[in-house]
């Protein structure tokens, strides 16, 4: 530990599990006060209590980010709790998975809700104060399928997509405020929600879960998953200060399976 993020206080959507989880876990053993929200508030305890023990100030916040004024009281709790909000980690997202044909519109809905909507929502009401102190890192979990088509998975494939535009567009924006804006990239993570993607492709498919997961270990050039702990790391770089003149970029954590 280095301490590189001394007292700043940063806010991770998505934060009870999984890469979320690991983040705010890795920042807050960089010196950070850290706040975690989701939807599941008995998730959420067990990972404040861990960055609590290890002597940071934590916070949990039950919130759907697919509601706007949840959104609202998200930050305004955050930063009654906390302080000003410094370190922004838009993780809060779900995958889906649907033949073009006969696309249900509710899913297309869905994912662009969850994966798009609420990066731009969180981000706009937490951006003010990043400019008040001329200062902020905002980091959006985004995917591989933000830079290459994913089979079945259109709306996913969209939404992830749009968050790396986003990601451009704001870090345009937003340079002069000293405020950087980027986007991390991996692909599939071991991780609940890659569990739960095998599962339903083993369901559609009739194949077992092993199967389907040495299917998609075979498809990465280094034949496995990635950890949350190596998109957490990544994380970690880009919220301090030393990483400055990084902004406006998609960083791939995918064992080199995406070569741009």
């Amino acid at each position: 530990m280095t301490n590189s993020l001394a007292d700043r206080n940063a806010l991770v959507t998505g934060g009870s599990r999984g890469i979320g989880r690991a983040i705010a876990l890795a920042l807050a053993a960089e010196g950070a006060n850290v706040a975690v929200s989701s939807r599941t508030m008995s998730d959420l305890q067990e990972v404040v209590s861990e960055i609590k023990n290890s002597g940071q100030r934590s916070l949990a916040v039950e919130c759907d980010v697919t509601d706007a004024d949840q959104i609202t009281k998200l930050v305004d709790q955050v930063v009654e709790g906390l302080g000003s909000i410094e370190i922004l980690v838009n993780n809060a997202g779900a995958s889906g998975s649907h033949k073009f044909i006969d696309h249900p519109d509710e899913l297309w809905d869905r994912m662009l809700a969850i994966n798009l909507t609420s990066v731009y929502r969180v981000s706009k009401a937490v951006v003010p104060q990043m400019v008040e102190r001329e200062w902020g890192r905002i980091i959006n979990v985004a995917s591989v399928a933000s830079k290459t088509p994913t089979r079945y998975a259109s709306a996913y494939t969209a939404s992830k997509h749009g968050v790396l535009g986003l990601t451009r567009a704001m870090a345009l924006e937003l340079n002069s405020f000293n405020i950087t804006v980027n986007a991390i990239c991996p692909t599939y993570v071991d991780t609940p929600m890659t569990t739960a993607t095998i599962a339903n492709s083993a369901k559609k498919t009739g194949r077992s879960p092993d199967e389907i997961l040495k299917i998609i270990e075979q498809g990465n050039p280094q034949g496995r998953l990635i950890t949350p702990e190596e998109v957490a790391a990544v994380a970690v770089l880009l919220a301090s200060d030393s990483s400055r003149g990084i902004t406006s970029q998609a960083i791939n954590i995918d064992g080199g399976e995406v070569l741009f």
